[in-house]
């Protein structure tokens, strides 16, 4: 059982945070739990009823101000979730609402912690890797996705997945760097103010309560279109969907959140890795077919061969580093992901319609 009586989420009413706050509460009853969000994202506001019947206190409020983290009671540990979580945030547009949410929000965090006290766990992103290196893997199709080449093998790389070793020099796009930042500046106040944290470089996450979008939470928005209906694409890399991505039930995120906080005095300073792993990754066109499997409905996808520029063919997180510190392992695998969410969307129809359907 955790140590850490009182706890803060920010980003506490966004499908991570509202799902760890409320999965904190069930395990730890008595545990303060406290989520902090801003609401900005559309259908956030969804999740302030569950937390209010889970027993977590809202405080609206927003990272890029101090006075808002100022307002929170001293906590015991402060659980990072918020964040402009698109890769292609930036592209095109104005930069700043990323940079001061990513960035300026976390130093905000770190200077609540400083003055009051407390733990870290800071949700990073699998984007902090470069996308030329990513894009220049040696992969070829087979069946209905992409696979590593037959004993290829690089730094940081193998049929396992990218590991934490993977070289950083690159480019990774404004959302990766405002992450790998984030990371750079946390190891600075371990070692200045002794401050302790862990690290979760995290790959898609999915689940029950993601208001998706094709760009972030594209696994709700599959199973949204196959059930609401609407048009889906195969974009980037010729259109041929066969890019693959590995995918985590968010319940199993906060299964190995739990057990790091458990053990942040002997877990302080590391950074993992986290995802579904080989055995939880999906292609694009296989996505598809287990959508039309469990809904019964099949769409004709359609192919846009343009490849965006902060796109990857093929990303797989190498949980080795993780399961081998903590024991931790995914417990669900792509079916059940999609079968909890599709029963989600279906008992929550006439509320999500709106705000998922094309």
């Amino acid at each position: 059982m955790t140590r850490h009586r009182k706890l803060l989420v920010t980003g506490g009413a966004g499908f991570v945070g509202s799902n760890i706050a409320l999965a904190f509460r069930r395990a730890f009853p008595d545990a303060q739990v406290t989520a902090l969000d801003n609401l900005k994202r559309r259908g956030s506001e969804l999740s302030l009823p569950r937390l209010r019947a889970g027993g977590v206190a809202f405080q609206h409020g927003d990272i890029r101000a101090p006075e808002d983290l100022a307002a929170v009671e001293p906590v015991d540990l402060l659980i990072e979730c918020s964040a402009e979580p698109s890769v292609h945030a930036g592209y095109g547009q104005d930069p700043s609402y990323l940079v001061n949410t990513n960035l300026t929000g976390l130093v905000n965090c770190l200077e609540h912690l400083r003055r009051t006290g407390g733990d870290l766990l800071f949700l990073s992103s699998s984007r902090v890797y470069p996308i030329a290196p990513l894009r220049a893997l040696p992969l070829v199709v087979s069946g209905e996705r992409l696979v590593p080449e037959d004993g290829a093998t690089r730094a940081g790389w193998s049929a396992a997945g990218i590991a934490e070793d993977f070289p950083l020099a690159g480019s990774r796009s404004l959302y990766g760097a405002t992450k790998l930042a984030a990371e750079l500046l946390i190891e600075e106040y371990r070692a200045i103010y002794g401050l302790r944290a862990v690290i979760d470089r995290c790959g898609v996450i999915a689940g029950p309560w993601q208001m998706g979008k094709v760009d972030q939470g594209f696994v709700v928005v599959w199973m949204a279109r196959h059930l609401f209906g609407g048009a889906l694409s195969y974009s980037g890399f010729g259109g041929h969907g066969f890019q693959v991505r590995d995918v985590l039930h968010v319940d199993d995120l906060f299964a190995l959140v739990a057990c790091q906080a458990d053990a942040i005095d002997r877990l302080d300073g590391s950074v993992f890795n986290v995802g579904g792993g080989p055995s939880v990754s999906v292609s694009l066109r296989e996505l598809t077919a287990l959508c039309a499997d469990i809904t019964g409905q099949r769409l004709d996808v359609g192919s846009d061969p343009t490849t965006r520029p902060a796109d990857i063919p093929w990303y797989i997180s190498d949980n080795a580093a993780v399961t081998g510190a903590t024991g931790w392992r995914p417990a669900r695998d792509v079916g059940a992901i999609l079968r909890d969410i599709h029963h989600w969307l279906l008992s929550e129809r006439a509320v999500l319609e709106p705000i998922l359907q094309a």
